[in-house]
């Protein structure tokens, strides 16, 4: 149970002051689109990025061009433009005793402005001001205030990341909203290390990031950002080391096997083994002949051939008489890992079930007694094989596929059905080494880099939104031609005003286009429903599957040989390389064709000119890293090691070996956290939602 102390800050933030249901909707969508409703935490932990100044109070003659000044002045006259139809702006004349302004407002309600600026008054605005033709005129002020606003203005604003909906002004009143229901945390970082790097207290870094008193308090190297980055990597790191230890704890057991399945298997395969392949494989067979405990991590490019490293280690355990499990995060994965290897394994003799959670009772009975009685060396299957009913013979290696999808606690769970079973982790992302100590700190690692002999490569093209017709046509005939297409839209439906693509409304569209062969998955489905979907599509029932990132991993149809992505500028890089996987894994050329609407910022032309030029993933992670320069490298919520909110990898990476440092000595010292420093430690972990961590605790 989360400790009371913390209720203020895990109240939904609609019950602070000014934030009714429109707003708070509206802060739902940007800080908590993956589990409304939004909180007071999630209000606090959105950091600004940058401020305004707004400090300099010169007079209008005086005041520098382009900068931003606020002045004193009175309202002399109004001029709204001819009539309703002009497109002349609403000028509004002020002046102080040094020069006149005018102030300009463009598509402008005459009641509202008449009502801000009544002549006569006194008001003082902020802005910037231009000169043109020696006339001094400040377009659209960001802020128009009577004496009583004046006095309650920030002279350093911040400013927020921000969604549809919503200003900086919005978010910052809402912060400190926020900062009222801040509790007195007691400390738990040592009084030696706060001393040694000058860091204030958690709730001091806080308020001072949303109270900002000089511009470079925000800053991503401030005393403040760092003290609050910190907090979040030790948060991350902590139950990484408390899960090391707990797996050294129960100590490891040797599974040396012969190499008789192995080496047959091999001989099966239609292709060769990459090098990569092999390091990996000697490097796991190394982990389970050792006495200690394997915690190991492979991860690789899309297509690397994890899955037939998998297989080889899972033999090399049945080959010393243990069973095997692979867990896989939904039954569409799992089934598709079975149908692959269970035509290897028959060959050589390995006994394979597949568990999911839709077996009838006599075939789950049936596959409970065969895992018990040892006539089952590997178990495939889903969260199924979690069932405190299902029990192994002698269980010696736990693989845990896609495993971001997955907390600590099933990790453990898995293991844990056997006496001190190895656990290897596979992660279908390529992790820039940066970003593999933040999320797998305490693992050793296996990296896949070779591309599998035969892999085709994709032909990646970005076409601009106003060809859409075009891109219509193309995809019709490939469809003609007996190929599958993927429609990848960024949101499930429209939002209002929002000119973004939405799967739902894309699919109508599409299916009045090319008829009942197109399907739709996306991630408010019921589970059941979004793999039936995906299956008919893979069993070739459907021809074009217009989608949510929800297939970014785990679905393998080698006719699928057209990728579409709309609005690709809006995706992070990793998460377009994630997409376009899912073509070119047939004999077939492949296209992806990124649909981006103009025009481009920077960034955005960056990341598609990446894309459309390297297929390696590790090298597109890595430039993901340093365009981005935040830890959501891997995608913001369906996939990656974790979704950061205070620290900037690009910024923040030298705190990393601090923080997995300072989390081994914690460790080391109180492996229970039952110190004060410990119950204090515990409130960091359930701030960050680590809450898994806590309640391992309590398992033991």
């Amino acid at each position: 149970m989360r400790p009371a102390i913390l209720d203020s800050l895990f109240a939904p933030a609609s019950t602070l002051p000014g934030i009714g249901a429109r707003l708070s909707e509206r802060l739902a969508h940007l800080l908590a689109p993956a589990r409304p409703p939004v909180l007071v935490r999630d209000l606090l932990f959105h950091l600004p990025h940058a401020t305004i100044d707004r400090r300099s109070r010169p007079s209008i003659q005086s005041a520098g061009r382009d900068e931003v000044a606020t002045l004193k002045v009175r309202v002399c006259a109004h001029h709204p433009p001819a009539n309703r139809f002009s497109k002349a702006p609403y000028r509004v004349l002020v002046e102080d005793d040094s020069d006149a302004l005018q102030l300009l407002f463009f598509h402008a309600r005459a009641e509202q402005v008449k009502r801000s600026l009544p002549i006569g008054a006194t008001r003082w605005i902020s802005g910037r001001i231009e000169r043109k033709a020696g006339v001094a005129q400040m377009i659209h002020p960001d802020r128009i205030m009577s004496e009583t606003q004046y006095a309650e203005m920030p002279s350093i604003e911040p400013v927020y990341g921000l969604s549809e909906g919503l200003t900086s002004r919005l978010l910052g009143r809402a912060a400190a909203a926020g900062l009222t229901r801040l509790p007195a945390l007691p400390e738990w970082h040592a009084e030696p290390l706060l001393a040694q790097q000058r860091w204030p207290s958690f709730v001091e870094a806080l308020t001072r990031m949303h109270c900002p008193k000089d511009p470079r308090d925000v800053d991503p190297d401030s005393d403040w950002a760092s003290r609050l980055a910190f907090d979040e990597l030790l948060a991350n790191q902590l139950p990484l080391a408390l899960v090391r230890l707990q797996n050294r704890a129960v100590g490891g057991r040797s599974s040396l096997g012969d190499g008789r399945l192995s080496r047959k298997i091999e001989a099966a395969l239609p292709f060769v083994l990459t090098a990569s392949q092999r390091r990996a494989i000697a490097e796991i067979r190394n982990d389970l002949a050792a006495p200690a405990r394997m915690l190991r991590l492979l991860h690789g490019d899309v297509g690397s051939g994890k899955t037939i490293v998998a297989l080889l280690a899972m033999a090399g355990v049945v080959e010393a008489g243990r069973q095997a499990a692979l867990m896989a995060p939904t039954e569409l994965l799992a089934r598709q890992h079975y149908q692959r290897l269970q035509p290897l394994a028959k060959r050589v003799g390995m006994r394979l079930s597949l568990i999911t959670g839709r077996d009838g009772a006599s075939e789950r009975q049936a596959k409970r007694t065969g895992l018990a009685g040892g006539s089952i060396d590997v178990a495939i299957g889903t969260h199924a094989l979690l069932d405190a009913r299902l029990s192994f013979h002698d269980l010696a290696l736990a693989i845990v596929d896609e495993q971001h999808r997955f907390g600590v606690e099933q990790r453990l769970a898995l293991s844990n059905k056997g006496a001190a079973a190895d656990v290897l982790i596979m992660s279908a992302t390529p992790i820039p080494r940066t970003l593999v100590l933040t999320g797998f700190g305490d693992m050793d690692v296996s990296t896949l880099v070779d591309r599998p002999e035969g892999r085709q490569s994709i032909d990646t093209r970005a076409v601009p939104l106003k060809r859409f017709a075009e891109v219509c046509e193309a995809v019709f005939r490939k469809i003609g031609e007996g190929d599958q297409v993927y429609w990848i839209c960024p949101l499930v439906r429209d939002s209002e005003g929002s000119d973004l693509a939405a799967a739902i409304e894309r699919f109508e569209d599409l299916r009045q286009r090319f008829g009942e062969r197109v399907g739709l998955v996306h991630g408010q489905m019921a589970g059941a429903d979004r793999e039936a979907e995906m299956l008919r599509f893979e069993r070739r029932q459907t021809d074009l599957l217009v989608a949510t990132t929800v297939v970014e991993v785990g679905l393998d149809v080698p006719d699928a040989t057209v990728m579409v992505i709309e609005h690709a500028e809006r995706f992070g890089l990793a998460q377009l390389h994630q997409l376009r996987g899912r073509v070119g894994r047939g004999r077939a050329k492949s296209t992806c064709l990124l649909l981006y609407k103009e025009p481009l910022n920077a960034i955005a032309a960056a990341r598609l000119a990446t894309i459309r030029e390297s297929e390696d993933g590790f090298k597109i992670a890595e430039e993901d890293l340093k365009l981005r320069g935040e830890g959501e490298l891997l995608g913001t919520r369906q996939s990656g090691i974790a979704h950061w909110r205070l620290s900037v990898s690009a910024a923040n990476a030298h705190w990393l070996p601090l923080a997995r440092q300072e989390a081994h000595h914690i460790v080391a010292a109180d492996p229970q956290l039952q110190t004060p420093r410990g119950q204090a430690l515990r409130l960091l972990l359930y701030l960050f939602d680590r809450e898994e961590a806590v309640r391992s605790l309590r398992a033991g």
